[in-house]
């Protein structure tokens, strides 16, 4: 029996006062790979937000990694993100800490206390990411390859149910992005359950999964054809 880690029905997303998606209504099974396409300005964005408590889910009904978006509550919201490993298209870390202690900032942040397991943790999340020997490394030396290849390891610290990925190779060229989304895609054959948002058409040819699109208002399932 399939586990729904996300589900919606007739939701309402909004950006503030404005209406950004209507009649939402979405499920993402554990263990799946699903890309959320759409153009710019379709609600992409505002969908992503809403799923990490960025945004309140003012209508409808959505469940995500067993929290209740609709009843959501501020103090929820860091609890909600552990059970979340969120990617940002701009990596998000911390320049004047190494990798490493970009890393053990967030397991600390995170309530974690055992120093041996929090280094085991870390060894393990960069290991996953090939970039264990870059661990002492700045971001500024790193590549933005290998900065999303560690933010993507940061998402995996809490080993969260789903994870969010948001543009994730949005500032990538495209052979980096390919090797970011064979990334993404292993993580995903060894179980994690991952949402991508992404306008690169190149990378759904190349790897085809499930998708979602945003379009006029909607949020609708396309069906791959099959050559």
């Amino acid at each position: 029996m399939s586990q729904a880690v996300l589900e919606l029905k007739n939701a309402a997303i909004y950006q503030t006062d404005n209406l950004v998606l209507s009649d939402v209504s979405v499920t993402v099974d554990k263990g799946e790979f699903v890309y959320l396409i759409g153009k710019t300005g379709t609600g992409k964005s505002s969908f992503m937000k809403t799923l990490y408590g960025d945004l309140p889910l003012k209508e409808g009904e959505g469940h995500i990694v067993g929290y209740n978006l609709a009843t959501l509550k501020e103090n929820d919201i860091p609890f909600l993100r552990r059970k979340l490993g969120v990617v940002f298209q701009d990596f998000k870390l911390l320049n004047d800490r190494t990798v490493h202690d970009n890393l053990r900032f967030v397991l600390t942040a995170t309530g974690w206390k055992d120093k041996a397991g929090m280094e085991s943790k870390i060894n393990e999340v960069l290991s996953k990411v090939d970039m264990k020997t870059k661990a002492f490394k700045y971001p500024y030396q790193l590549s933005g390859g290998e900065q999303q290849r560690v933010a993507i390891a940061r998402a995996l610290l809490n080993d969260p149910e789903l994870i969010l990925a948001d543009e994730p190779t949005g500032n990538l060229d495209p052979q980096t992005s390919v090797e970011v989304m064979e990334v993404l895609r292993e993580i995903n054959k060894n179980g994690n359950t991952i949402l991508m948002a992404t306008h690169d058409y190149a990378l759904l040819l190349k790897y085809p999964s499930k998708t979602l699109k945003c379009d006029e208002n909607q949020i609708f399932e396309v069906v791959q054809k099959t050559v």
